[in-house]
C-alpha cells in the first residue's frame, strides 16, 4: 500500500541528519543553526536535547526545524552541550514518538540519543528485549540501542555504549549525550557520514561539513569507520570500538543526498557530481541543442555534462521552494499536478529544442515520465534522459528510504523498457565502473558501497528485510 505521505518525486529519501556540540554557552542556538543546514537530510521531524551538566532539557516535534522551534522554544534549552536531529523515517512510522533525539533518565543519569542510519538486526534485538521485559515507547530502531545501553552491566555509560555496539549491525552515525560527555560514533564500514569540527574551544560533530560552515566552525577531520569519539571538559579522546573492516562509503551521499558544498571523506560533493556529468557525456553522448538539470541535486552533473558535450547549459526547470510536501490525491490527474506544483518548465528555453535532461537517479520512473511529458508539452522536439548513476536494482537497508525491490523499475524492466515507460527519445545510465572513476584513484574503488546497484551488501542481510520494507 502506498504511503499517504508519499512525495510526487520517486527519489531515495535522505535518511536523517545528526549534530552534536560540547563546550559552548549557546549550544542550543548553534545546534538549531546546524540542523537548519542539515534540513535537506530530513524534513519530517526535528529535535534538540541540551544539558547544563545537571539537568537535561529537550524539545522535538513534527515538521521543519523552523516550525518545530518557532517562538521561544529554544529559550528553555539551557546548557553548554547539545545534540540535534532531523529525520525522514526509514524505520518506524511518522509520528512524534519516533522523533529524535530520544531522551531517557535511567539509573546512570540522563541520556539523549540521535541516530542516522539503520540497524539491520534491530527487529531481532527488539524481539529479544521484549521477551526479557523491555517496554518500547516508539517503533524506531534507535530505541533498541537505548535499551541495550540502559541494561548494560558496566559502571560507565561509555563502556555500556561500546558493549552495545558489539550487538548491532548496519550503517549508522550516532551522537549520544550525557550530563558528563558527548559520544560520537560511526559504523565500522563508514556507510553513514560523520565529521568532526571545532568552534573556539568547543567541539562539534555533524553528518555533513556544511553544518560547520553555517555556524563558523572549522572542519578537523572525518570520524573514521569504527571509531568512537568521547568529548568532555577534559577534551577529546578517540578510540576504536570495532576492528578494521572493509570501508563501504555510500555512493548515494555524493550522487544525491549531501549538499553540494559538503566534503565527505575527502571528496567535495559538487566536484564529484560535476565529474559524473562529464563522464556521462563521454559515455552517452547525443545530438542535442540544450542541457538542463533537475533541481537541485542534479544541477552539478548537468553542468558537467554540458561542458563536456560543448552544449549550452540552461535553467529549464524552476523549483518552487515553497510548495512543501505534495500529498497523494484521489485521482491520477490531481496526483500528476503535484509535479507542476514542484517544478515548472521555462518554455522559451526548451521550445523547438532537442533537450538533454540530466537527473541523478531513477527509482520508480514516475517522476521521469512526468518530466518528459512536461518538456514535450512545453515544445521540446526531443527529450533525452541521462542518469548520473547506474540503475537502482536493489533496496538499501542502511538508513535510506528506498522502495522495496519489487517497486524498483530497473529490477524488472530493461533500459529500453524503462525508456518506453517514461516516454523519452533516449535513455542512458552510467555504468558502475564509470561512476567509480569519478572518484579518481582506481585503487580506492573498494571504499564504496554500491549495494543498491549491484546487490553486494557489506553486511549480512536478513531475508525478511525486503518484506519489512514493503510493510513500511
Amino acid at each position: 500500500m502506498a504511503d499517504e505521505r508519499e512525495d510526487v518525486f520517486d527519489k531515495m529519501h535522505e535518511e536523517c541528519g545528526v549534530f552534536g556540540l560540547w563546550g559552548h554557552p549557546e549550544a542550543s542556538q548553534l545546534t538549531y543553526y546546524g540542523l537548519y543546514a542539515l534540513q535537506h537530510r530530513g524534513q519530517e521531524s526535528a529535535g534538540i536535547a541540551c544539558t547544563n551538566g545537571k539537568v537535561m532539557s529537550s524539545h522535538r516535534g513534527m515538521g521543519l526545524v523552523t516550525e518545530v522551534f518557532a517562538g521561544d522554544r529554544l529559550a528553555g534549552l539551557k546548557g553548554s552541550a547539545a545534540v540535534g536531529h532531523v529525520r525522514y523515517s526509514t524505520t518506524g512510522s511518522s509520528n512524534v514518538l519516533n522523533a529524535q533525539p530520544l531522551v531517557f533518565n535511567f539509573r546512570k543519569g540522563n541520556l539523549a540519543l540521535a541516530h542516522n542510519g539503520n540497524f539491520v538486526n534491530a527487529h531481532q534485538i527488539h524481539d529479544m528485549l521484549e521477551k526479557q521485559g523491555s517496554i518500547f515507547q516508539s517503533t524506531s530502531d534507535t530505541e533498541v540501542l537505548a535499551h541495550l545501553i540502559a541494561r548494560g552491566i558496566y559502571s560507565t555509560v561509555t563502556e555500556n555504549v561500546q558493549a552495545s555496539l558489539g550487538m548491532i549491525k548496519g550503517g549508522y552515525a550516532l551522537v549520544v549525550l550525557t550530563d558528563e560527555e558527548l559520544i560520537a560514533i560511526r559504523d565500522p564500514h563508514g556507510l553513514r557520514p560523520l565529521a568532526l569540527g571545532q568552534l573556539g574551544d568547543a567541539y562539534v560533530v555533524a553528518s555533513e561539513t556544511c553544518a560547520f560552515d553555517t555556524i563558523g566552525a572549522e572542519f578537523i577531520r572525518d570520524v573514521e569507520p569504527g571509531e568512537m569519539l568521547i568529548i568532555n571538559d577534559e577534551g577529546l579522546h578517540a578510540e576504536r570500538f570495532s576492528a578494521s573492516s572493509r570501508e563501504a562509503l555510500c555512493t548515494f551521499e555524493y550522487i544525491y543526498f549531501a549538499r553540494p558544498d559538503s566534503d565527505i571523506d575527502g571528496y567535495n560533493v559538487h566536484l564529484v557530481r560535476k565529474q559524473l556529468g562529464r563522464l556521462l557525456a563521454k559515455e552517452a553522448p547525443v545530438e542535442a541543442d540544450v542541457v538542463i538539470g533537475v533541481p537541485d541535486s542534479s544541477i552539478s552533473a548537468a553542468i558537467g555534462y554540458a561542458e563536456e558535450a560543448r552544449l549550452p547549459y540552461e535553467i529549464g526547470l524552476i523549483k518552487n521552494k515553497y510548495s512543501g510536501r505534495t500529498f497523494i490525491q484521489p485521482s491520477q490527474e490531481l496526483r500528476s499536478l503535484g509535479v507542476r506544483l514542484k517544478l515548472s518548465v521555462v518554455k522559451k528555453v526548451v521550445d523547438g529544442k532537442r533537450v538533454v535532461i540530466v537527473d541523478d537517479s531513477l527509482v520508480r520512473g514516475t517522476t521521469s515520465m512526468r518530466l518528459v511529458s512536461l518538456l514535450k508539452e512545453a515544445g521540446a522536439t526531443e527529450v533525452h534522459v541521462r542518469i548520473s548513476s547506474p540503475p537502482v536494482r536493489f533496496s538499501c537497508f542502511y538508513g535510506i528510504d528506498t522502495s522495496a525491490r519489487e517497486e524498483l523499475i530497473a529490477a524488472k524492466k530493461s533500459i529500453e523498457e524503462i525508456r518506453e515507460f517514461i516516454g523519452a527519445d533516449s535513455l542512458a545510465f552510467m555504468t558502475e565502473e564509470t561512476m567509480l572513476s569519478a572518484f579518481g584513484d582506481t585503487k580506492m574503488h573498494h571504499r564504496f558501497c554500491n549495494a543498491c546497484f549491484n546487490g553486494l551488501y557489506p553486511t549480512e542481510i536478513d531475508a525478511r528485510l525486503d518484506k519489512l520494507t514493503m510493510e513500511r
